[in-house]
């Protein structure tokens, strides 16, 4: 009885070593065949670039600033094979790296082969908190003629390939805005204010103030 009991473990050890060396080679086999999809597609990140900028008003009370601005941002999908789900997108700006509005949620979009897409938020900050130094330095800048700020876009998105869908991706997207007074010198484009800022001493508060570029500003992508 033991020598057959042993014999019948023996069986049914090899029975499951079998199944899961199965499993293990038909899931390696679907990993292999995915991983060679997506290399001979080769997906390329999306493109983006800033088209227009308008800053309708900023309020410089110290420390703090309120601002209201619109941009156009356009997106286009360089693949021919893939396409791109973009999700859970927000706008905001930004000035030397401290943000300056409030993010704006875009509308998810599908964005076929070859494909562009245009959003144009309106992004505003009432009273939003910077430092000191930052407050400062806007204010020069305007009575300067200039002021950089960034465009970023934050969120995720998915790649498509036929019916198959890829997990998420983390979206990065940064958009430099040189907007200068008319006549002003800009670094990437002739840029045309509607309103020039004028000289800003600390203290006084800068409203209305309308600029707007006329050529597109390329921006940096991470994915």
């Amino acid at each position: 009885m033991s020598k057959e009991k042993h014999h019948r473990d023996w069986i049914l050890r090899r029975c499951c070593g079998s199944i899961c060396a199965c499993f293990l080679t038909l899931a390696a086999v679907v990993g292999f065949i995915i991983l060679v999809v997506y290399l001979a597609l080769h997906p390329s990140k999306p493109s983006f670039y800033l088209q227009d900028v308008q800053l309708r008003s900023i309020d410089l009370t110290d420390p703090a600033i309120t601002i209201d601005l619109q941009a156009t941002i356009a997106s286009r999908n360089p693949n021919e094979r893939v396409g791109v789900y973009y999700k859970s997108l927000d706008a905001f700006a930004t000035y030397r790296d401290e943000p300056v509005t409030v993010p704006v949620v875009l509308p998810a979009i599908y964005q076929g082969h070859k494909d562009a897409s245009v959003w144009s938020p309106v992004m505003s900050g009432d009273a939003v908190p910077v430092s000191s130094y930052a407050a400062d330095a806007m204010r020069q800048d305007i009575a300067a003629g200039y002021v950089l700020l960034h465009v970023r876009v934050e969120g995720r998105v998915k790649w498509k390939v036929g019916s198959w869908v890829s997990g998420g991706y983390h979206l990065f997207v940064n958009c430099p805005a040189l907007l200068a007074a008319s006549g002003g010198g800009a670094v990437g484009g002739a840029f045309a204010a509607s309103a020039a800022a004028g000289v800003v001493p600390a203290g006084v508060n800068v409203t209305t103030v309308s600029l707007k570029f006329t050529h597109p500003a390329d921006c940096t992508v991470d994915v």
